[in-house]
């Protein structure tokens, strides 16, 4: 069977890595990879640590395009690829443009389509926007749902979706087990013997939630001169303008370019304490061990706030102060946990269901892995 397998952005190559990889290993399957270049530079860093390389590059990116209009040509481009492939399965991963664009490519040259990481849900088409709406628009014409836990596969019955729902876990565990046996020590400099971790390019989050988050950071630096604080800066110039404005002047904090897969691996590996709005580390965090407060105010990963996995506090920056400083004076600390979102054989199972083999039961249970 020939798999069109297509990413646009780094944490979808990340999540499709495996998948491409088990592909690849079974004689059922000829995958093909197919890359929209939405994220490019950020995304050949992925490509190059897994060892992928597209067997098809849209390039599709233009200065100051639109949403639509990077789905629009992106549309366009991935069905030219079906009509002249002519696979028999299209897969994609996530909730970006790229997603939306796949599932209507497929749908409308009626391929079968397979989404990764389905069933996701905040119900609120704002909160986050526009990829809530997109994950619900995919999951309209899909054949397969391949859902990260339970919950999700739930949300999707609520919904009374077509096609077959899959519990297979989510194989951004599979990518992080797999990094883990690999990566060492961090290569970012670091001065001092612990260190905050900071992530933050959601689109709810641009203008005054950065602005109150950055400064909150700034507060924590003053207070804190014996840990560093290191923030990988999105390249979005509405996030790193702020972040330079605010966080520049303070010795501790570190605000470098945004780093390698692996090395962020072992950013996380190192970290005291996470700051993050990113939904794929809230579910890397728990294989990982390390307290994450998560900069949203709501999200669509629930089994992330368990008991010692993350916790939300918005982008209120007394909120954030508050259980930073208690979770740095010791009050949380890195533990053994099992992962609810992965156990690390999600792709294998992904592979067993599209050949018609029977795929062994997902039960999370990746502990967490110490520095």
């Amino acid at each position: 069977m020939r798999v069109f397998i297509i990413v646009g952005t780094r944490p979808e190559a990340i999540k499709m890595a495996p998948v491409h990889a088990a592909l690849r290993a079974d004689a059922a399957f000829e995958p093909v990879l197919v890359s929209t270049g939405q994220h490019r530079e950020m995304l050949d860093q992925v490509l190059d640590w897994f060892g992928m390389t597209p067997d098809h590059d849209l390039r599709l990116m233009r200065p100051g395009q639109s949403l639509s209009g990077v789905a629009s040509a992106a549309i366009a481009g991935i069905a030219t690829l079906i009509g002249t492939e002519r696979p028999d399965i299209v897969l994609a991963q996530g909730d970006t443009t790229t997603v939306l664009a796949a599932a209507i490519a497929a749908f409308n040259a009626e391929v079968p389509f397979g989404h990764v990481e389905a069933g996701l849900r905040t119900h609120d088409l704002a909160r986050p926007f526009p990829e809530e709406g997109f994950r619900q628009m995919a999951s309209r014409v899909a054949r397969w749902h391949f859902c990260p836990t339970s919950h999700a596969a739930e949300a999707l019955r609520a919904e009374a979706v077509g096609g077959e729902l899959h519990v297979v876990g989510n194989t951004v565990v599979d990518a992080l087990v797999a990094t883990l046996a690999r990566v060492g020590d961090p290569q970012t400099p670091l001065s001092r013997s612990r260190m905050v971790l900071i992530t933050g390019h959601r689109r709810e989050n641009l203008g005054s939630n950065f602005e109150a988050v950055f400064s909150v950071i700034a507060r924590l630096a003053a207070e804190n001169p014996d840990i560093d604080f290191v923030y990988p800066v999105h390249l979005n110039p509405k996030v790193r303008e702020p972040a330079f404005e605010k966080l520049t002047a303070r010795p501790n904090v570190s605000l470098i370019e945004p780093v390698p897969y692996p090395e962020m691996v072992a950013l996380m590996k190192r970290a005291a304490l996470i700051l993050t709005d990113s939904g794929g580390i809230q579910e890397e965090t728990p294989t990982i061990g390390a307290p994450t407060l998560v900069l949203r105010d709501s999200t669509e990963r629930p089994e992330a706030l368990s008991p010692g996995h993350c916790e939300l506090v918005g982008a209120d920056p007394d909120r954030i102060y508050a259980r930073a400083t208690d979770m740095l004076a010791g009050v949380a600390s890195r533990r053994t946990r099992q992962n609810p979102f992965g156990d690390g054989r999600a792709a294998a199972r992904i592979a067993d269901i599209l050949a018609g083999r029977e795929a062994a039961a997902f039960s999370p249970a990746v502990a967490s892995i110490r520095p």
